[in-house]
């Protein structure tokens, strides 16, 4: 639902995938964003308007994406789609990061726009620090992108672990995913992706930020 530039990238991204692709948009001028190519089905409508959402063949629907401007119709729709027509596959847009927070505790996937970009200029701001990547149902945990002081190359990633209280997930070393075992030892230019409750993140990065023994 939403065929503006998120939308319409969206759906042409899933077509080039292999998969079949309906699009929902109140205005139908808002179609012409998407390439003359597209092959997919053009819906206009409301995307929390049950009959507009059994046209564009919501019961046949792997996943659904609210990604429309406003947070209510886009919670709205995404609510529907799970609780009416039970597709596990929802998530939805949500500018305001409050209520991301809310909704993900009810059980809806949401990605946080303004929160989302506000930690991507902050990274490249202030480049120590964690970068959610993803967060579970619950909003409790996440997938955390961590910057380490430079004290810790050279030590076991275990060692990283039990000073943090974390998970280290895996690592991006040279451009390939890693995944530590107990003998993997942090080199330089690593970049390290923890495992961690979303209420530690600051205790996560008040630790692997400094040298090893400063904050402990």
């Amino acid at each position: 639902m939403g065929c503006g530039r998120v939308g319409a990238n969206l759906a042409q991204t899933l077509e080039e995938h292999g998969h079949s692709v309906a699009v929902i948009d109140q205005n139908p001028e808002a179609f012409r964003r998407l390439s003359g190519s597209f092959a997919g089905h053009k819906v206009t409508g409301l995307g929390f308007d049950r009959d507009t959402l059994v046209k564009a063949g919501i019961d046949d629907a792997y996943g659904f994406a609210a990604v429309a401007d406003g947070d209510n119709s886009n919670i709205l729709a995404a609510r529907v789609a799970r609780e009416t027509y039970k597709i596990e596959n929802v998530v939805a847009r949500i500018y305001d990061p409050h209520r991301a927070e809310i909704y993900q505790r009810l059980g809806i996937p949401t990605v946080a726009t303004v929160r989302w970009t506000a930690h991507q200029v902050l990274r490249r701001l202030l480049p120590l620090g964690a970068t959610d990547e993803f967060r579970d149902s619950s909003g409790q945990l996440t997938l955390a992108q961590v910057d380490v002081h430079s004290g810790w190359v050279g030590r076991p990633v275990t060692q990283l672990e039990a000073a943090a209280g974390v998970r280290v997930a895996y690592l991006t070393r040279y451009g390939d995913g890693v995944l530590p075992d107990t003998t993997t030892v942090l080199q330089e230019n690593d970049v390290v992706h923890v495992m961690a409750r979303v209420d530690a993140l600051p205790h996560v990065e008040r630790v692997l930020t400094a040298e090893p023994g400063v904050s402990e």
